[in-house]
Parts: C-alpha cells; structure tokens; sequence
C-alpha cells in the first residue's frame, strides 16, 4: 500500500498553497504520510509513493513552479499515482460545474497518465501581488472561490484509493 504522499504545488499569492495544505491535512487523516511542498523545492520525489500536484492559473495557465515541477520529474511521476489540481478561476464556475483542465494541464493529464483532474474557484484579496492582481481587485472582481468541503471530500477520494479503505477510515 502507497504510504507516502507528496502534495507539491505553484503558488504566487498563497492560495494554492491553503488548497495543498489542506489535501495533505485529510490524507494524513486518512493513514498516510503526507506532506504539501512548494513545487519549486522538491528536489526529488523519490521518497514518495504518489504524488498530487497543483497550480493555480494564471491567465489560462498553470503556475511556472508546477508546469517546472512536472517536466522535471516527469519520468518519475508517470511512474507512480498522481492526481492534478488546478485553482483559479474568480467566480462560483468551479462550484457550479466540472472544468476541464486547461490546454497545458490537460497535456500533463495524457502524457503522464494522471488518475485524475479537478479545478478548484481560487482566490485573490487585499494585498496580492502583481499589477494584474492589483487591476482585477480594483474591478471588484476578486474574492474567495475555494470550497473547502469538495476540496476534502475529493482528497478523501484519494486517500480510499491509496488505502482501499472507505473515506474518512483509516
């Protein structure tokens, strides 16, 4: 049985961060050993029996560190599961309905045969970074999108097909 997980993710403002942090707080919950990591840390995923990766998207792309993240790792993450998340967009859509992953993820998912993709609403407020953060809050058109209950119920998903135990037993 898969015990350890790696839960890397890119990240500008912090909001993909919470995401990860949170997948890994509900697989440890689940059994195993997981931890969330900036992708542009990992040095090795090695250590690792599956892997979930995230971005947060950036005008239709995936955050540099996790595109960097994939295609440095790549042999190895076809090699073991691996999950794909995308956060970003700035209204209920990812609530409402499942969206597709965007061009370059949807790449990743059929090169290095992904189990599975989801896209998460993000998150822009107050003090973000970046002139294009800036001009989308000064539209009023920032806010929190992410809903934390489907972002645990879908890391539960994994943690039963890492352990083959029912979510939320471990």
């Amino acid at each position: 049985m898969p015990d350890r997980v790696l839960v890397a993710y890119g990240t500008t403002n912090g909001s993909t961060a919470r995401i990860a942090e949170a997948i890994a707080e509900v697989l440890r919950k689940e059994g195993l050993t997981a931890e969330a990591l900036p992708a542009g840390s990992v040095t090795s995923v090695a250590p690792y029996d599956a892997v979930v990766a995230g971005g947060g998207l950036y005008a239709g792309r995936w955050h540099k560190d996790a595109r960097r993240f994939v295609r440095r790792h790549r042999r190895e993450l076809a090699e073991r599961p691996l999950w794909l998340f995308s956060s970003g967009p700035l209204d209920p859509s990812a609530s409402e309905r499942d969206l597709p992953p965007v061009p370059g993820v949807q790449k990743v998912v059929e090169r290095l045969d992904a189990r599975e993709h989801v896209t998460f609403g993000g998150c822009l407020e107050e003090g973000a970074k970046g002139w294009v953060a800036g001009m989308i809050l000064r539209s009023g058109k920032g806010g929190d999108f992410r809903d934390f209950a489907v972002i645990e119920e879908w890391a539960a998903g994994i943690g039963s097909a890492l352990t083959g135990a029912a979510p939320g037993r471990s």
